[in-house]
């Protein structure tokens, strides 16, 4: 199947698989050279080839999780469910401004849509995310998680749901779930924490909690296509599957291969600020597909605002997960020195300047746990992931603070730390196989 390739709306490129392992982009004589697909496959007249079913670029817009079992169960019975008929499906609401479709297809045709203010201030957000799912899966869905594309008019209920992410044309939508309760409301609360020191996307969360609106930082005022992204998945050649198989030296050498070089000072200090941040909060869902780069040329790429922050070992099963990326050989939340070092040697900010990021963070998660107290209160489900979260956060913020690092005063964390019992032991999350209950004594 030969596909079309879409930047803003012009084609410029055609797509299409070479047998089973080998996928062709060949780009239409007199392209700009600004309409690039991918920083990877700059214009040029020669074909980008790749030993896979796609490159890697696509790669990053096909469908996951429940998104992806929704498509399979749809299209199975009428064609085989590869990742260049999935494109064909989704590929004209992708993140980013590259839309991928048949020859003649109509790029315009939208999805129905979500009422943005109910979802926000009803006391049920847990609702039909699974109808929502069939009901906009045939036209055309894509991104990071299961996504969902339009403006917004139309109000969908919903029972219970698997954990499911919803993107409309100016929002993405992301639900909650049995095994990580109340996570909405985890990352918007780490979000808080995030946009008090760097750029972030804007999040807003439901009143129960459970329903979290992250405004997309890719398109116009209008929803329309605006910035290219691309994660450092991408950006690596690697598959979606493998994006914890990198290390923060590959991140590195990523933005100096892309980031212009006098931009490079500037992007560094804030990976710096990221990554100190990523202990901080103990997110260890940090990987190189929530990282990305946003560009409208190959010489104005930047690091995309942060998305995607949330505490992760709060939950059962993820408790003892360690950071999701490595740097020199080491993935600890007790990195000692080797922290500061590497950010020296790696991301070129000296100890002084990463002591002030150091304050910087301290001061915003001090200033974001009353909020989190409060919700605590609101939400009584959320109780006892508040207080692993506010356990976490200390922790990550006093590890960060060792005297052996930073030479920095003691911290004042405030009272939102105390007051509360100890939070309760968390489950290991492995199931153990053994006797049936089914079977008698």
């Amino acid at each position: 199947m030969k596909l079309s390739v879409y930047v803003l709306g012009r084609e410029v490129a055609t797509l299409e698989p070479d047998g089973d392992f080998r996928s062709v982009l060949t780009y239409h004589p007199g392209v700009a050279a600004d309409d690039l697909v991918s920083l990877t496959m700059g214009v040029r007249t020669e074909s980008w080839v790749w030993n896979d079913e796609v490159h890697p670029f696509f790669q990053m817009n096909l469908p996951e999780g429940y998104l992806l079992e929704v498509l399979r169960e749809q299209f199975a019975p009428h064609m085989p469910v590869r990742p260049v008929n999935l494109l064909a499906i989704i590929g004209r609401n992708m993140v980013g401004r590259v839309q991928v479709a048949a020859p003649g297809a109509d790029l315009h045709t939208a999805p129905k849509a979500i009422e943005l203010a109910d979802l926000l201030q009803g006391d049920n957000s847990e609702q039909a995310f699974a109808v929502l799912v069939r009901e906009h899966a045939t036209s055309g869905v894509s991104g990071v998680v299961p996504k969902f594309l339009d403006a917004q008019n139309e109000t969908v209920l919903i029972g219970n749901h698997k954990k499911a992410t919803l993107v409309t044309r100016r929002h993405i939508i992301k639900g909650s779930s049995d095994r990580l309760p109340y996570i909405a409301l985890n990352e918007h609360l780490c979000m808080q924490v995030a946009s008090k020191i760097m750029a972030t996307a804007k999040t807003e969360v439901s009143a129960d909690g459970k329903a979290l609106v992250v405004h997309r930082f890719d398109v116009d005022k209008n929803g329309q296509p605006a910035l290219a992204m691309e994660d450092f998945c991408a950006l690596l050649g690697l598959r979606p599957a493998n994006k914890y198989d990198t290390t923060w030296e590959r991140i590195a050498k990523a933005v100096r291969d892309h980031i212009p070089g006098e931009r490079r000072g500037e992007t560094f200090h804030e990976l710096a600020k990221l990554l100190m941040l990523t202990y901080a909060l103990r997110n260890s869902d940090c990987h190189s597909k929530n990282l990305a780069l946003i560009y409208t040329s190959a010489t104005d790429a930047r690091l995309a605002p942060v998305y995607d922050m949330l505490t992760t070992v709060v939950y059962p099963g993820y408790q003892h997960n360690p950071p999701g990326m490595s740097f020199m050989g080491k993935k600890t939340w007790k990195p000692g020195k080797s922290l500061q070092n590497f950010i020296v040697g790696t991301f070129n900010v000296p100890i002084k300047q990463q002591a002030i990021i150091l304050e910087q963070i301290s001061d915003a998660v001090a200033d974001t746990a009353p909020m989190l107290r409060q919700a605590m209160e609101e939400h009584p489900g959320f109780r006892e992931t508040g207080k692993h979260m506010l356990h976490a956060w200390h922790e990550g913020v006093a590890g960060l603070r060792d005297k052996r690092s930073y030479n920095i005063p003691d911290w004042q964390p405030g009272e939102a730390f105390a007051g509360f019992s100890e939070p309760e032991k968390l489950d290991s999350g492995v199931n153990v196989i053994g006797r049936s209950e089914l079977l008698g004594h």
